[in-house]
């Protein structure tokens, strides 16, 4: 019988999944994430397959941090944390959606969304009628 992890699905199969992503030229792979129920843009992060196999398999987010060089799991020292709803894997590989419900601000700024706060104000493609 092959090792499992807590939820019981067979290490073999949280390998195969990790196997598909593209990670880049430095291990990492850009990880979105999304409020699992209003489809809220919160954050974005980086894994690398370990952060990802924790992600997949213990239902709370983990990333890599490229600036400490250490693994961070979201929540742990500011009690905001994202429990696992939902991962996808994008059609080219390297990307991953990882959907959370989001207890707290995601923003280390103490801000809902990373993405609450400059504008670009980019210009605006033409109105269809679809």
């Amino acid at each position: 019988m092959s090792p499992v992890d807590p939820d019981g699905v067979p290490e073999g199969v949280v390998a195969e999944r990790i196997s598909r992503v593209r990670f880049t030229a430095d291990g990492l792979v850009a990880a979105i994430v999304q409020q699992w129920d209003t489809r809220e843009v919160l954050m974005l992060g980086w894994m690398d397959a370990e952060a990802l196999r924790r992600t997949l398999t213990e239902g709370r987010v983990t990333f890599w941090s490229r600036s400490r060089g250490e693994y961070w799991r979201k929540g742990d020292t500011s009690g905001h944390i994202q429990l696992v709803r939902g991962a996808h894997l994008d059609c080219d590989g390297d990307a991953i959606l990882v959907e959370v419900e989001q207890v707290g601000a995601a923003c280390h700024t103490g801000l809902r969304s990373c993405f609450d706060t400059l504008d670009l104000e980019p210009a605006r493609g033409p109105e269809t009628d679809a």
